[in-house]
């Protein structure tokens, strides 16, 4: 049995699936619930595969951290105390928090924001810092208050576009480092340039191009045909090896150096008033793009392990992590579906895999922190590169093209915003594009005048069957969503439309089955649509209306309008009326034979 198949149909000695929530102390807090129920004969699972996420974390986060313009300590130290809080804090058994690629650029360009390009890494980190506590707290307050919904506000097609934005940008960005230079530069256009005049001058460093060309080349090609193989550990020892061997910090290739032993002290954040609303600001942002991915990346797996989303318990366990972080010089983390990934495949049966890759990580800062200190700095680039190329989902783009075009202009939109105008501005386009089509589809709903077709039962969309037959004097209209102060209009133009047709409709009968709210503009509307129809002589019929809505219109008064014996349980019954009252029967539409 493969681990795939293991963890979608959970053996013996599995976790039993979390079908209802905790109660008490555990609700809020699932670590307690885990200690509890934990069962010895997971620990050297756990052991195993919180070593085998360790060879990942390391790297990942050290390249994370540069990638947010921070030192690569800073990556170390966010990994160890996000993963010790979600395992407190956080409802997933699997799930593995840290930094993540998708983040670093938004976190930088607040840092640019606040600092400009000139930054004192010291200042960075402070700001970084604080960037996690709002992040972490936005996220708990909306998890108490249950605000879950908040992760909708990224549709998938946008989310698509925001995230090839976000892979070309960080690929660009990252480009400079992997061949031995460095650019000044803020965007995409600005790197690319930078990029190309700095090869254009021969600023280019041979021997880093060669080591962050074939570190690249290692870890996609045993991500992509040795999953299992973790292509990232090999290429970081062979890039040290490599290193040691020719030396190659005479050939001009950058070391990560020695880094700093043990652990940072616990520092509360502060920083200027001046800075507080660049910073919250991103942290909306920020906050926006970790729920939904965290939340995305959940649902997969839970489905897999027989686990069920807790959203609002998620937002905490987040929130908790990132406030963790913060007070030790840390910076935003997210889930990482990757890093989950591997726990998953190495054997996890809980979050103490999380806390040995943490305790792992601790080892290595106080025992031999200068373990690293060799390790190229293009390797670095490539992690992040190969991390880039992840976040890309052209065959999703693709699917859009084929599937709906306007979904894919949304993308289309979405990915060009991230990449002219930056990240902060991209992640806003993009949710400003996710909620304006949900208006879009309310403002211009699908609306279809219905007829009987042979063979079928009910009434269909005479777009679909265009031979359908209809009755004399009769209109059957249906209006595809709630009927609300956006669209009323654009159902009043119809109705009269409908009513002006040659031949006159004695009646309009209307499915308002989909028609599941009329807010009071739309029956101001509605009234002054019936008045000017009875003086035509034309009649507002409604058939099957649901009784909230029904409700709605004797509570509005719009029967003192409308005839109330002009409301029908279904549209059959209004058919019926409709030929008890003018003796006709159903016969082709005109035009048809």
């Amino acid at each position: 049995m493969t681990n795939r198949e293991h963890a979608a149909a959970p053996a013996a000695g599995d976790p039993p699936p979390d079908d209802e929530p905790p109660g008490g102390v555990s609700r809020w807090i699932p670590g307690v619930q885990v200690v509890a129920n934990y069962r010895a004969a997971w620990l050297p699972r756990d052991a195993v595969a919180g070593i085998v996420l360790t060879t990942l974390l390391v790297p990942q986060g050290m390249a994370y951290a540069e990638l947010a313009g921070l030192p690569p300590i800073t990556g170390l130290y966010t990994s160890i105390f996000c993963l010790l809080a979600y395992a407190v804090f956080g409802p997933s058994r699997i799930l593995v928090l840290g930094p993540d690629s998708s983040l670093g650029p938004m976190i930088a360009a607040v840092l640019l924001a606040a600092l400009g390009s000139a930054a004192d890494p010291a200042q960075a980190v402070a700001l970084a810092s604080m960037l996690a506590l709002m992040v972490g707290v936005l996220l708990v307050v909306a998890g108490v208050a249950k605000l879950g919904f908040l992760a909708d506000l990224l549709s998938r097609p946008t989310q698509i576009g925001y995230m090839n934005g976000l892979a070309l940008t960080i690929l660009v960005g990252q480009l400079p480092k992997l061949f031995g230079f460095s650019v000044d530069g803020e965007g995409l256009i600005e790197e690319a340039t930078g990029f190309a005049k700095g090869v254009a001058a021969g600023e280019t460093v041979p021997a880093a191009i060669s080591i962050g060309l074939l570190g690249l080349v290692l870890i996609v090609v045993l991500q992509r045909w040795l999953p299992k193989v973790p292509g990232v550990l090999i290429a970081v020892v062979a890039s040290i090896v490599v290193a040691q061997i020719f030396n190659v910090a005479d050939r001009g290739v950058g070391l990560v150096g020695a880094l700093p032993q043990g652990f940072p002290p616990l520092t509360i954040p502060t920083i200027s008033w001046s800075d507080f609303s660049v910073l919250l600001g991103g942290a909306f942002g920020i906050a926006l793009v970790s729920l939904t991915d965290t939340i995305s990346t959940s649902s997969a797996f839970a489905a897999r392990s027989g686990q069920e989303v807790r959203g609002d318990q998620e937002m905490v366990g987040i929130g908790a992590a990132n406030i963790a972080a913060s007070f030790f010089q840390g910076f935003p983390v997210s889930t990482s579906g990757s890093r989950t990934a591997v726990a998953e495949q190495s054997g996890s049966r809980s979050q103490v895999t999380g806390v040995v890759g943490a305790a792992a990580i601790a080892l290595m800062l106080v025992l031999v922190p200068g373990m690293l200190r060799n390790l190229p700095q293009p390797i670095l680039a490539a992690v992040v590169i190969a991390a880039s190329m992840s976040l890309a989902d052209i065959p999703g783009t693709a699917r859009l093209w084929r599937q709906r075009r306007v979904e894919f202009s949304l993308s289309i939109a979405a990915f060009l915003g991230v990449a002219l105008l930056g990240v902060l501005p991209g992640i806003g386009i993009a949710v400003a594009l996710s909620v304006l089509n949900v208006f879009r589809r309310a403002w211009w709903p699908y609306q279809a005048v219905l007829g009987r077709a042979a063979g079928v039962a009910g009434y269909h969309d005479l777009r679909d069957y265009p031979d359908a037959e209809h009755l004399p004097g009769l209109v059957l209209f249906r209006f595809d969503a709630p009927l609300i102060f956006a669209n009323v209009r654009v159902f009043r133009d119809q109705i009269r439309r409908l009513a002006r047709s040659d031949p006159r409709p004695k009646w309009i009968v209307i499915a308002t089955e989909p028609i599941t709210d009329i807010d009071t503009t739309a029956a101001d509307v509605l009234t002054q649509l019936d008045e000017e129809l009875n003086a035509e002589g034309v009649s507002l019929v409604f058939a099957e209306m649901k009784t909230p809505v029904r409700t709605k219109i004797e509570r509005y008064g719009l029967t003192r309008t409308i005839n109330p014996e002009h409301f029908f349980h279904t549209i059959e019954d209004a058919v019926d009326a409709y030929r008890a009252e003018a003796g006709v029967d159903w016969t082709p539409r005109p035009g048809r034979r």
